[in-house]
């Protein structure tokens, strides 16, 4: 097992060489990691089942088994992202801008790589590819430092994405997993100063707050994700249904999935016995308001600000009546997480308002909020959803793992 200091020590090292790798070379990686893949899905799946064994063992729930499982499909997506960020423009060496000063100085600004970057992450061994991805297409070495739950398939896709660089002459060092998943190897990275250039959680609330709350080094804040459907008075209903039920039902356990129901008091009536008709197929609790209650009856459980503030990340949900688009918009601000919200109407003004005012990185008209991924917005893989409002916000993609610089030429210019 290399212990973390090495792996830093090395990433550290080898990132000026995976810096100067040019498109080509880096997409040849890219692409040798996805056959890789491909061609050794059964041992991945063979590891991977250990990780579910065991999880079931430690008493998982269902959501977390289900981020957890790997099988053909999943892998061929996996592989697929490899791919896509392949087939991506590069975006180091963009040229941003570039201006004459009086003093005859061309300043202009340039997109490079981070240098290393750290990410921590939890039961979700597709995160082991899509981070290697994204940073190595970025032009930056990655330590990756996954949750016990994932680990026997963390370390095999790690092991296959190194050998697949290594075969094509490319640096191995570029990926790095930490393979002590105590809490004492988080602490540390999150302390790596001088070595790690950027640190990037992916996971829980807990873990998110522990190193956002902890961390040293400098770092991406992803979010988790109390997203709303918000059915107006003008919403053709039966796309809101459609909508909610692929929102909270179609994978429950991903932080884009929807936690809250708001429904104007003028399609309430009508609008709730469908949401319910719609949800009950996948048992979905719903913990409700008095007028909720009122129309669905003894079904529904009360519900409270804690309710209406959490991430169920399964099969419940919390709905709230409310009189107008201003209390459904004043309802998502004060208990959303910043990360997807959707409206459902037909009248343009609403849309707009609700697009204006309120404060999440994905706003939504007439679509399902499970689209905030970097796969659907074209991005190929992602290394997260970032809820902050730094340089990153939203899906990141790879311009959100590199930073610039200023580029300036002169011809003999001394400032007087």
């Amino acid at each position: 097992m290399r212990q973390l200091m090495e792996i830093a020590e090395e990433a550290r090292r080898v990132k000026h060489a995976v810096a100067r790798l040019g498109t080509k070379e880096k997409n040849r990686g890219l692409l040798a990691i996805a056959q890789a893949l491909t061609d050794h899905a059964d041992e991945i799946i063979a590891a991977n089942r250990t990780d579910i064994e065991n999880g079931r063992a430690n008493g998982l729930s269902d959501g977390l088994i289900d981020r957890l499982t790997l099988n053909r499909a999943r892998i061929e997506g996996i592989a697929e992202g490899c791919r896509q960020v392949a087939a991506l423009p590069d975006p180091i060496g963009e040229v941003l801008w570039m201006r004459k000063t009086p003093d005859g100085l061309n300043i202009g600004q340039k997109r490079v790589p981070m240098g290393v970057i750290g990410i921590i992450y939890e039961a979700r061994p597709n995160v082991t590819v899509d981070a290697a991805a994204l940073c190595f297409k970025a032009g930056s070495a990655c330590i990756l430092r996954g949750g016990k739950e994932a680990f026997h398939s963390s370390l095999c896709l790690t092991r296959l994405m190194r050998a697949a660089l290594c075969a094509e002459g490319l640096p191995e060092n570029a990926i790095n997993l930490v393979e002590d998943t105590t809490r004492d190897s988080a602490n540390q990275m999150m302390k790596l100063n001088g070595y790690l250039d950027v640190l990037i959680p992916r996971g829980g609330a807990g873990l998110i707050r522990s190193v956002v709350m902890n961390a040293t080094v400098p770092v991406i804040e992803t979010g988790t994700g109390n997203c709303h459907v918000y059915v107006d008075a003008s919403a053709d209903l039966d796309m809101a249904q459609r909508i909610l039920v692929n929102a909270k039902c179609q994978r429950p356990s991903v932080c884009n999935a929807a936690e809250s129901l708001l429904v104007h008091r003028d399609a309430a009536a009508q609008f709730l016995p469908m949401a319910a008709a719609g949800l009950a197929p996948s048992g979905v609790a719903i913990h409700g308001c008095p007028r909720t209650m009122a129309i669905l009856g003894d079904t529904v459980l009360p519900a409270t600000d804690e309710d209406y503030a959490r991430e169920y990340l399964g099969y419940e949900i919390s709905c709230r009546v409310v009189d107008s688009l201003d209390e459904a918009i004043g309802h998502i601000n004060r208990f959303n997480t910043g990360h997807s919200e959707c409206i459902v109407t037909q009248d343009y003004a609403s849309s707009q308002r609700f697009l204006e005012e309120v404060d999440a990185a994905a706003v939504y008209v007439n679509a399902s909020t499970r689209f905030t991924d970097g796969f659907e917005f074209g991005f190929g893989a992602e290394i997260g959803i970032s809820t902050q409002k730094l340089h990153a916000r939203g899906p990141m993609g790879l311009t959100a793992l590199t930073t610039t610089k200023f580029i300036i030429y002169g011809n003999g210019q001394v400032r007087e």
